[in-house]
């Protein structure tokens, strides 16, 4: 799962040793608003950007492609267009395409935060997490950006992902700061901490987690093992009860009838 934004549509994020807390389509929101200065050419291309990014967080990736290359057909030089663009290009795997469409919607505007986060993520998942976490820098440093958890997050499991655990910590705690409900922020420390050895305060930040969100495979997965290692049996009973009933299908309940723990 990823935090792809497309003009205001925030899906969940992107995962690192499986960390999805929510599903994607949990994080729908509005395509950006008009202002009322704009032209009708800005409107028009404005009207199919926002259908293109309805289909993509639909799934529609033809429908969505076909939307933003009309927005690009009214309007050239729209940004968001560009930045939808480079979200579906980069679903199709077309990822000569998807950087040139996110470079072009960043020269447009190198303030669009959602720009920024997306060709962050989309070099993060090609293995250039250096150049991605620039990018995830470059969105916060807007200051009427929205939703600066969510880069925040992604800087940190594109660190983790690179082996700078200690970045990645500071990434996630600062997450926290700015939105003290982030359920993947609170997923991300809890399994550090858990790979650590920490077990008490792995299990302090899932206690946090369970008050803010629903708990998957994964996050249930976490709470067996970590209660296994505090050898809290009623915990690791009551996790391993609700992975086995809400999840039975999945590769963490697989690995906890091999009793495979790590």
């Amino acid at each position: 799962m990823k935090t792809w934004s497309a003009v205001g549509l925030l899906l969940v994020v992107l995962t690192i040793a499986g960390c999805a807390t929510q599903s994607a389509s949990d994080e729908f929101k509005a395509a950006t608003s008009t202002t009322g200065t704009e032209s009708d050419q800005q409107a028009r291309a404005r009207i199919h950007t926002e259908l293109a990014s309805g289909y993509y967080g639909l799934g529609n990736i033809g429908v969505a492609l076909e939307e933003a290359n009309e927005a690009l057909r009214v309007d050239p030089n729209y940004g968001p267009a560009h930045n939808v663009a480079g979200l579906v290009y980069a679903r199709l795997k077309e990822n000569r395409l998807a950087q040139q469409s996110f470079e072009r919607a960043l020269s447009i505007n190198p303030l669009d935060s959602d720009a920024n986060n997306n060709y962050g993520l989309f070099l993060c998942e090609n293995h250039r997490e250096k150049e991605a976490i620039k990018y995830f820098l470059a969105a916060l440093r807007n200051p009427l950006y929205q939703n600066p958890d969510r880069s925040y997050v992604n800087a940190g499991v594109c660190a983790r992902r690179s082996g700078d655990i200690a970045a990645a910590e500071d990434y996630f705690k600062s997450a926290l700061k700015v939105r003290p409900i982030q359920p993947q922020a609170f997923y991300q420390l809890a399994d550090l901490e858990y790979l650590r050895g920490n077990f008490a305060e792995a299990k302090n930040y899932l206690g946090q987690l369970s008050k803010v969100s629903r708990a998957n495979a994964e996050v249930l997965w976490l709470g067996v093992r970590v209660a296994h290692k505090l050898g809290d049996r009623n915990s690791e009973a009551s996790y391993a009860l609700q992975l086995r009933k809400n999840y039975p299908n999945s590769k963490e309940a697989r690995a906890l009838s091999a009793g495979q723990y790590e």
